[in-house]
């Protein structure tokens, strides 16, 4: 998930990560992985990017790993109508390239102490989520975790595989895939069909709805660690919903609006 940010200041620390993996699953998605310098983030926060096919521009994402110290990263990057750089990266990126990271920040924070987590991930919102999730796996006795990961058709469940995979290994992980629509559109897309696998979510599986409606049918979230992630129509819309449902402010973070 990534929003554009200002640029860092000249005394701002830069590490320097390369890109090992460009893993494209859909038209308008592609999941980057690099190897570099350790990077000093937190779980769910973002970074700022430089990237050498727009080495002027800076972007902000959020890295889907949480910090590890042999440096590797990951990124899940959609492209924005109108946004030339997000293309660039799906496109041409490529092993071997260089890319800048810079000013760490973001507010998402995981109790793992505390009360039950629900994490609402719309698209790639997903990355900051599943770096908590990471994250939380790495201590003795997690708090129960909810996911609800949305999208408009099932194939926009881009990584509907390894979150099968993740709810076979940590039995406090439940996942909630929302689909708008249960049936795929009839275009063709390449890259959902290159990058088809067996596992993941039965349709069977799926709840149908908007995320905000589905999380509005459940009601009141009074007593958990809500966490919301997506673009700023979904974020906002999701968030207003949460409150009128009676879920108390101070108990949601977001981030997309």
């Amino acid at each position: 998930m990534g929003t554009n940010g200002a640029g860092p200041q000249a005394h701002t620390p830069e590490w320097t990560s390369t890109v090992v993996g460009h893993h494209r699953l859909r038209h308008d998605l592609a999941v980057i992985r690099l190897i570099g310098e350790f990077v000093p983030f937190t779980a769910g926060q973002s970074v700022e990017v430089r990237v050498p096919q727009q080495p002027g521009v800076r972007r902000r994402l959020s890295p889907a790993l949480p910090p590890s110290l042999d440096g590797k990263l990951e990124f899940h990057v959609r492209t924005i109508p109108g946004g030339w750089l997000s293309g660039s990266i799906v496109t041409d990126t490529a092993p071997g390239d260089e890319w800048h990271i810079a000013a760490p920040q973001g507010a998402f924070a995981v109790d793992p102490d505390g009360a039950e987590v629900v994490m609402i991930a719309g698209g790639t919102g997903l990355a900051p989520m599943r770096a908590q999730i990471l994250d939380l796996a790495r201590h003795e006795n997690p708090p129960p975790t909810y996911l609800f990961i949305g999208g408009p058709f099932p194939r926009d469940l881009y990584a509907a595989d390894m979150l099968r995979l993740l709810t076979d290994e940590l039995p406090w992980l439940t996942v909630i895939p929302v689909v708008e629509s249960l049936d795929d559109p009839r275009r063709i897309d390449e890259w959902y069909e290159q990058s088809r696998v067996d596992i993941g979510f039965p349709v069977d599986d799926m709840l149908q709805g908007t995320l905000a409606d589905v999380i509005g049918s459940h009601g009141a979230f009074d007593n958990h660690q809500v966490l919301v992630c997506g673009s700023p129509a979904m974020t906002r819309v999701t968030v207003d919903r949460l409150r009128e449902t009676g879920t108390p402010a101070e108990r949601i973070q977001f981030e997309g609006i």
